[in-house]
């Protein structure tokens, strides 16, 4: 079994930059993809990012890339998403989620409570 708990969202300024956690706990982290999802109010959970169980792979949403980086350190059973060149449509509860790096919500079996990420102008 995996738990997950995200951190580091919060209230940021237009333009700026923000690093999301994810902490995971169990013996068999290193051998999960992980990803990364968001939701808006009153939208479907969109996907961000993922990344494979090595982190030698890296999967983005066309509307992330450039601005978002996924990145994983094993050793310490974190992942982490780089948010840059914030917009404020980028608003959201950010969840991850292990899986098997697919854009779609149904490739993931474990998931966090979510961290609110909010964008001011």
């Amino acid at each position: 079994q995996v738990q997950l708990v995200e951190s580091g969202g919060g209230l940021v300024q237009a333009g700026g930059s923000l690093r999301l956690s994810c902490a995971a706990s169990g013996r068999t982290f290193s051998s999960y993809a992980m990803g990364w999802f968001r939701q808006a109010p009153g939208k479907e959970r969109e996907f961000v990012a993922s990344i494979n169980w090595s982190g030698t792979n890296t999967y983005y949403a066309d509307s992330m890339k450039g601005r978002f980086t996924i990145s994983r350190d094993n050793t310490k059973n974190t992942a982490y998403l780089r948010m840059s060149s914030l917009k404020p449509e980028d608003t959201a509860v950010y969840y991850c989620a292990v899986g098997n790096t697919s854009p779609s919500p149904s490739g993931y079996f474990y998931w966090g409570q979510g961290t609110q990420v909010t964008v001011s102008s």
